[in-house]
């Protein structure tokens, strides 16, 4: 019995590549006049403004007021932690995002995750599904701030 071979991959023609590269062209003169291209999560999710970030710190900090360290913190932090969070239009916790992990502390990214969702629901965003991001500052004695309220840091000695 004799087997045929496979076909070999046909080679794309000119057409293909130039309808290609026009809309690559296209899509980086849109960029250039500073016309956003739309992503895929930007249907869904939009990145929230200052005063709703300042609003779900204010959220975080009643919720934890204990917890707050008050003052300027010491110049060497136990960890710091920036987490991105998705927010549902009701100020539901949709999906948290770490962008930056202490590595060295896993119990604070623990701690943290946990704090952020007891503390649901958030302020209602007014605007549907968003995504805000804070930076925790986390002392040894576990308290924190968020950088969005944060109070400073004492200088290094």
């Amino acid at each position: 019995m004799m087997t045929t071979p496979p076909l070999a991959p046909q080679p794309r023609s000119r057409r293909h590549w130039l309808l290609g590269g026009l809309g690559c062209v296209a899509a980086a003169a849109l960029t250039a006049c500073g016309i956003p291209m739309p992503l895929p999560s930007a249907r869904t999710e939009q990145r929230a403004s200052t005063a709703y970030e300042q609003k779900a710190a204010r959220h975080l900090y009643q919720r934890y007021a204990a917890r707050i360290y008050r003052g300027q913190l010491p110049a060497m932090l136990y960890a710091v932690a920036v987490l991105e969070i998705h927010v549902s239009g009701n100020g539901q916790i949709r999906r948290l995002s770490w962008m930056r992990q202490p590595s060295h502390a896993p119990e604070v990214v623990r701690e943290i995750e946990r704090m952020v969702r007891a503390a649901a629901p958030f302020p209602p965003t007014g605007a549907g599904n968003l995504i805000y991001t804070d930076t925790w500052l986390w002392d040894r004695s576990g308290r924190f701030q968020l950088d969005t309220l944060t109070e400073g840091q004492l200088p290094g000695g």
